[in-house]
């Protein structure tokens, strides 16, 4: 199996394995909950028309979710190093799939919901603490907005900077950061479920269902599944930082199971008082729907509060995606097809820190300009590709490498493999079907990135005609 190789490498210095069980538990949890879940049982609600429906759809969902938890654990023990898909893919596919993979992880998979969830905190932070701010100031070429600054978009950057520090500054100090954020997150769905059921101003017959089994097969509840299936994603997070889980074989299937596992719970629990508290009439087709049931639970007066408890939660998803991130660019770097700066370790900190910057400065331009709306229409087409795609290549490696002993093996194989790809399937069929333009504006993202990799290759096989000592120096992607 491949090994990545980076020419011209000084440093030593590499990274170490500090994050614990529950760490890589918490990052799973981290990265799924964001605020799809207050805001898309309200269209789901209405494209379904059905209680019954609505929560079937997020049991299937997370079904789903969990069969690709339960592949790419096999992956992550059968490779523990820092990367995730691209990691996966290099060794199943080669290295342009690998590539393309991180390719699109630098720009749509990370970057931009980084961008758009530094965005949605101050959008809450301003809501729940309504500070009399100045106003924007629009920088324009040819009519053509091109950067914006406002108190929402300064304070977005300033998010993302925070978050990039504190996460260069070493794995145990954003590790403690990141459980701290999460752990209240979780109490506060916990709390929130807890006192809608006892306390909360709701209704039993809000519960009763008409389901119609020739539901799951129409149209409307396969565009509900790719809303979920956003609502989902940041299942594999803990894959993306395989280098730096210790006992990675146990420990990395154990917190993409167990993460994605708690999620499912959680959603269920979330969506049964979004119910309990609203009819189908006064949810249907509502963009704030976590607050709107609130507010019918316990009250008008309860929004503020909601908004901050919303807005911690945002802070908790972005730092998840700032971490895991620059894994993969790092990884992309070692193997030689990414600018070598971008492979160096901080000799300190033991982090990626220049990766980490990278992808800071790119989030910062999509938020002054807006880009990140453009690229959020494609992220799930894109990233179901790419995540079938890993599962395939777990369907290949079983076949081309019978041999390598795997401590752990995907539970429910070959079913948990297949159901997870003809889901996606389902997705990219969808998506095709009813945006077909912004499918293609994903498939070309695909094909600008696969010219990028042909650039880095032959500035690769330059590099090596030039200084042909430098192609021996191989290394191991850690």
């Amino acid at each position: 199996m491949n090994k990545g190789k980076i020419k011209g490498e000084k440093s030593t210095a590499h990274l170490e394995r500090q994050l614990t069980l529950f760490s890589a538990f918490i990052l799973v949890v981290a990265n799924m909950i964001g605020t799809g879940i207050y805001t898309t049982s309200g269209f789901i609600i209405k494209e379904l028309g059905d209680p019954g429906a609505m929560l079937l759809c997020w049991l299937l969902g997370g079904i789903f979710a969990l069969c690709g938890a339960l592949c790419y654990g096999e992956l992550g023990a059968m490779f523990p190093h820092s990367g995730g898909e691209y990691v996966f893919l290099r060794e199943s596919f080669g290295q342009a799939m690998a590539f393309l993979s991180g390719w699109i992880s630098l720009i749509v998979g990370f970057s931009a919901p980084i961008a758009a969830s530094a965005v949605a905190f101050a959008t809450y932070f301003f809501k729940a603490c309504p500070i009399t701010t100045g106003g924007s100031v629009v920088i324009s070429l040819l009519g053509n907005n091109l950067v914006t600054i406002s108190p929402h978009t300064l304070l977005a950057v300033a998010i993302i900077v925070f978050f990039s520090l504190i996460h260069s500054w070493g794995l145990f100090l954003g590790s403690k950061v990141q459980n701290g954020l999460t752990i209240f997150k979780i109490a506060f769905i916990i709390l929130l479920v807890m006192a809608g059921f006892w306390f909360g101003r709701g209704a039993g017959e809000n519960f009763l269902t008409q389901l119609n089994l020739g539901t799951i097969f129409s149209d409307k509840f396969a565009v509900s599944l790719i809303f979920i299936s956003f609502a989902y994603s940041g299942w594999n997070a803990a894959v993306y930082l395989g280098g730096e889980i210790k006992n990675p074989a146990r420990n990395i299937p154990l917190a993409l199971f167990s993460g994605t596992f708690l999620v499912i719970c959680l959603y269920l629990l979330l969506n049964a008082v979004f119910i309990y508290a609203l009819p189908i009439t006064e949810m249907s087709g509502v963009l704030e729907v976590g607050e709107r049931a609130a507010a019918a639970l316990f009250g008008h007066h309860i929004s503020p509060y909601l908004a901050v408890a919303i807005s911690i939660g945002i802070l908790s998803a972005t730092s998840a995606m700032i971490v895991a991130g620059p894994r993969v660019y790092y990884a992309m770097a070692k193997d030689g097809i990414f600018f070598k700066q971008f492979a160096m370790v901080n000799p300190i900190y033991k982090t990626p820190s220049r990766s980490l910057f990278l992808q800071a400065s790119i989030a910062i331009f999509m938020v002054l300009t807006s880009a990140f709306d453009t690229l959020l229409i494609y992220i799930g087409f894109t990233l179901s590709l790419f995540a079938m795609m890993t599962v395939v290549g777990l369907m290949i490696l079983r076949i081309k490498y019978p041999e390598v002993k795997r401590e752990y093996k995907t539970f429910g194989y070959p079913f948990s493999a297949i159901f997870f790809i003809l889901g996606n399937l389902w997705i990219i069929y969808y998506s095709i079907r009813s945006r077909l333009v912004v499918s293609l504006y994903g498939l070309g993202t695909i094909g600008l990135g696969y010219l990028v990799y042909l650039y880095f290759r032959k500035s690769a096989k330059r590099e090596d005609a030039e200084d042909p000592s430098a192609a021996l120096e191989v290394l191991s992607v850690e």
